[in-house]
Protein backbone atom coordinates (compact mmCIF):
# COMPACT_ATOMS: atom_id res chain seq x y z
CA UNK A 1 0.00 0.00 0.00
CA UNK A 2 1.19 3.48 -0.93
CA UNK A 3 1.85 5.92 1.74
CA UNK A 4 1.87 9.13 0.55
CA UNK A 5 -1.05 10.72 -2.03
CA UNK A 6 -0.82 13.41 -4.87
CA UNK A 7 -2.72 15.36 -6.92
CA UNK A 8 -2.09 16.34 -10.10
CA UNK A 9 -2.99 20.04 -11.53
CA UNK A 10 -2.49 20.70 -15.09
CA UNK A 11 -4.56 22.04 -18.50
CA UNK A 12 -2.59 19.73 -20.36
CA UNK A 13 -4.36 16.46 -20.04
CA UNK A 14 -2.14 14.45 -21.82
CA UNK A 15 0.98 15.75 -19.98
CA UNK A 16 -1.34 15.42 -16.73
CA UNK A 17 -1.90 11.89 -17.68
CA UNK A 18 1.69 11.08 -17.91
CA UNK A 19 3.13 12.54 -14.87
CA UNK A 20 0.73 10.57 -13.02
CA UNK A 21 2.24 7.38 -14.31
CA UNK A 22 5.16 8.39 -13.16
CA UNK A 23 4.15 8.87 -9.62
CA UNK A 24 2.64 6.16 -9.48
CA UNK A 25 5.80 4.49 -10.16
CA UNK A 26 7.63 5.84 -7.43
CA UNK A 27 7.44 3.38 -4.01
CA UNK A 28 5.85 5.99 -1.94
CA UNK A 29 3.54 8.20 -3.76
CA UNK A 30 0.20 7.24 -6.04
CA UNK A 31 -2.04 9.49 -8.33
CA UNK A 32 -4.73 10.61 -6.26
CA UNK A 33 -6.95 12.43 -9.10
CA UNK A 34 -6.07 14.61 -11.84
CA UNK A 35 -7.73 18.12 -11.99
CA UNK A 36 -7.71 20.63 -15.52
CA UNK A 37 -7.21 23.80 -13.15
CA UNK A 38 -7.00 25.50 -10.18
CA UNK A 39 -10.82 25.66 -9.79
CA UNK A 40 -11.57 22.22 -10.08
CA UNK A 41 -9.14 21.34 -7.51
CA UNK A 42 -10.96 23.21 -4.99
CA UNK A 43 -14.10 21.58 -6.09
CA UNK A 44 -12.75 18.35 -5.55
CA UNK A 45 -11.28 19.61 -2.39
CA UNK A 46 -14.74 20.56 -0.96
CA UNK A 47 -16.30 17.32 -2.53
CA UNK A 48 -13.79 14.59 -0.59
CA UNK A 49 -12.86 13.91 2.83
CA UNK A 50 -9.59 12.98 2.21
CA UNK A 51 -6.99 15.54 1.26
CA UNK A 52 -4.03 14.98 -0.20
CA UNK A 53 -0.43 15.08 0.84
CA UNK A 54 0.80 16.85 -1.97
CA UNK A 55 -0.48 18.72 -4.87
CA UNK A 56 1.61 18.95 -8.22
CA UNK A 57 0.76 22.34 -9.86
CA UNK A 58 1.04 24.03 -12.81
CA UNK A 59 0.64 27.87 -13.39
CA UNK A 60 -0.59 28.82 -16.45
CA UNK A 61 -4.55 27.27 -16.04
CA UNK A 62 -7.95 28.65 -17.21
CA UNK A 63 -10.28 29.62 -14.72
CA UNK A 64 -7.53 29.99 -12.06
CA UNK A 65 -3.87 30.13 -12.44
CA UNK A 66 -1.20 28.45 -10.28
CA UNK A 67 -0.19 31.32 -8.33
CA UNK A 68 -3.96 32.08 -6.94
CA UNK A 69 -4.75 28.39 -6.62
CA UNK A 70 -2.00 27.69 -4.35
CA UNK A 71 -2.61 30.98 -2.40
CA UNK A 72 -6.46 29.93 -1.82
CA UNK A 73 -5.49 25.91 -1.05
CA UNK A 74 -2.66 27.02 0.88
CA UNK A 75 -5.16 29.45 3.14
CA UNK A 76 -7.91 26.75 3.56
CA UNK A 77 -6.10 23.36 3.60
CA UNK A 78 -2.45 24.50 4.95
CA UNK A 79 -1.59 21.19 5.96
CA UNK A 80 -1.11 20.23 1.66
CA UNK A 81 1.87 20.68 0.22
CA UNK A 82 1.99 22.25 -3.19
CA UNK A 83 4.85 22.28 -5.64
CA UNK A 84 4.97 24.23 -8.61
CA UNK A 85 5.82 21.66 -11.36
CA UNK A 86 6.05 24.09 -14.35
CA UNK A 87 7.71 25.02 -17.83
CA UNK A 88 7.29 28.54 -16.79
CA UNK A 89 11.04 29.47 -15.49
CA UNK A 90 10.09 33.33 -15.31
CA UNK A 91 11.67 34.82 -11.80
CA UNK A 92 8.74 36.56 -11.25
CA UNK A 93 6.67 33.62 -11.26
CA UNK A 94 9.03 32.06 -8.98
CA UNK A 95 8.84 34.22 -6.31
CA UNK A 96 5.32 34.63 -6.53
CA UNK A 97 4.03 30.75 -6.45
CA UNK A 98 6.83 30.59 -3.29
CA UNK A 99 5.29 33.51 -1.41
CA UNK A 100 1.63 31.94 -2.26
CA UNK A 101 2.95 29.36 -0.71
CA UNK A 102 4.27 26.24 -2.40
CA UNK A 103 7.17 24.49 -1.04
CA UNK A 104 9.17 23.93 -4.32
CA UNK A 105 9.39 24.88 -7.82
CA UNK A 106 10.01 22.61 -10.38
CA UNK A 107 10.91 23.02 -14.13
CA UNK A 108 8.70 20.18 -16.17
CA UNK A 109 12.24 19.78 -18.27
CA UNK A 110 13.61 17.83 -14.63
CA UNK A 111 13.84 14.02 -15.01
CA UNK A 112 12.17 11.46 -13.10
CA UNK A 113 14.28 10.74 -10.51
CA UNK A 114 14.66 14.26 -9.41
CA UNK A 115 10.96 14.63 -9.03
CA UNK A 116 10.96 11.65 -6.63
CA UNK A 117 13.33 13.42 -4.78
CA UNK A 118 11.31 16.08 -4.82
CA UNK A 119 8.40 14.46 -3.50
CA UNK A 120 10.01 12.75 -0.99
CA UNK A 121 12.07 16.26 0.43
CA UNK A 122 8.53 18.15 0.61
CA UNK A 123 7.03 15.01 3.22
CA UNK A 124 10.56 14.89 5.15
CA UNK A 125 11.66 18.31 5.07
CA UNK A 126 8.58 20.35 4.25
CA UNK A 127 10.20 22.03 1.68
CA UNK A 128 12.80 21.08 -1.95
CA UNK A 129 15.26 23.74 -3.53
CA UNK A 130 16.75 23.01 -6.55
CA UNK A 131 19.80 25.53 -7.10
CA UNK A 132 17.95 27.69 -10.38
CA UNK A 133 15.50 28.47 -7.79
CA UNK A 134 17.72 29.35 -4.89
CA UNK A 135 19.83 31.55 -7.08
CA UNK A 136 16.51 33.20 -8.17
CA UNK A 137 15.90 33.23 -4.24
CA UNK A 138 18.96 35.32 -3.15
CA UNK A 139 18.71 37.70 -6.44
CA UNK A 140 16.07 38.61 -5.78
CA UNK A 141 16.28 38.89 -1.85
CA UNK A 142 19.43 40.57 -2.23
CA UNK A 143 17.70 43.37 -4.25
CA UNK A 144 14.92 44.14 -2.54
CA UNK A 145 14.90 46.97 -0.60
CA UNK A 146 15.65 47.11 3.04
CA UNK A 147 12.90 46.96 5.09
CA UNK A 148 12.31 47.15 8.89
CA UNK A 149 13.52 44.13 10.64
CA UNK A 150 11.01 42.62 13.54
CA UNK A 151 12.73 42.12 17.34
CA UNK A 152 13.40 38.66 17.66
CA UNK A 153 14.21 36.84 20.94
CA UNK A 154 17.39 35.06 21.17
CA UNK A 155 15.80 31.28 20.95
CA UNK A 156 13.66 32.82 17.88
CA UNK A 157 16.94 33.52 16.29
CA UNK A 158 18.65 30.48 17.05
CA UNK A 159 16.00 28.76 15.68
CA UNK A 160 16.09 30.23 12.45
CA UNK A 161 19.72 29.35 11.67
CA UNK A 162 19.20 25.86 12.41
CA UNK A 163 16.27 25.84 10.41
CA UNK A 164 18.79 27.18 7.37
CA UNK A 165 20.41 24.15 8.33
CA UNK A 166 17.80 21.85 6.43
CA UNK A 167 17.44 20.09 10.14
CA UNK A 168 14.26 18.23 10.83
CA UNK A 169 11.66 19.87 13.31
CA UNK A 170 12.43 16.90 15.21
CA UNK A 171 16.44 17.12 14.89
CA UNK A 172 16.19 21.16 16.10
CA UNK A 173 14.16 20.35 19.54
CA UNK A 174 17.08 18.07 20.28
CA UNK A 175 19.55 20.49 19.55
CA UNK A 176 17.83 23.56 21.39
CA UNK A 177 17.00 20.77 24.43
CA UNK A 178 12.95 21.61 23.85
CA UNK A 179 10.29 19.26 23.25
CA UNK A 180 8.99 18.96 19.56
CA UNK A 181 5.92 21.27 21.05
CA UNK A 182 7.81 23.88 22.28
CA UNK A 183 9.67 24.22 18.59
CA UNK A 184 6.22 24.18 16.92
CA UNK A 185 5.43 26.78 18.96
CA UNK A 186 8.53 28.70 18.36
CA UNK A 187 7.74 28.03 14.35
CA UNK A 188 4.05 29.07 14.60
CA UNK A 189 4.43 32.33 16.41
CA UNK A 190 7.37 33.20 13.53
CA UNK A 191 5.16 32.45 10.62
CA UNK A 192 2.93 35.16 12.51
CA UNK A 193 5.70 37.67 13.66
CA UNK A 194 7.53 37.57 10.27
CA UNK A 195 4.58 36.97 8.14
CA UNK A 196 5.58 34.02 6.01
CA UNK A 197 3.91 30.58 5.52
CA UNK A 198 6.32 28.17 5.47
CA UNK A 199 9.81 26.86 6.25
CA UNK A 200 11.21 28.89 2.35
CA UNK A 201 9.89 31.90 4.13
CA UNK A 202 12.14 31.59 7.21
CA UNK A 203 15.06 30.97 5.02
CA UNK A 204 14.44 34.10 2.74
CA UNK A 205 13.67 36.30 5.84
CA UNK A 206 17.13 34.94 7.28
CA UNK A 207 19.21 35.42 4.07
CA UNK A 208 17.62 39.32 3.29
CA UNK A 209 18.45 40.09 7.24
CA UNK A 210 22.06 38.54 6.92
CA UNK A 211 20.73 36.44 10.01
CA UNK A 212 22.22 33.64 7.07
CA UNK A 213 24.75 33.09 4.77
CA UNK A 214 24.11 30.43 2.20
Amino acid sequence: MKTYSVVIVDGHVLLSQAIAHLVDSFEEFETLYICNNGQELLDKLKQNSVLPDIVLMDICMPELNGIQTTQLVSEIYPRINILALTADEDEHSIINMLRAGAKGYLFKSIEKSELEIALVDVITQGYHHTKNVSDVLIKFLMGESESKKVNLKQQELQFIRYVCSEMTYKEIAKSMYRSPKTIDGYRDALFKKLQVKNKIGLVMYAIKHKLYTP
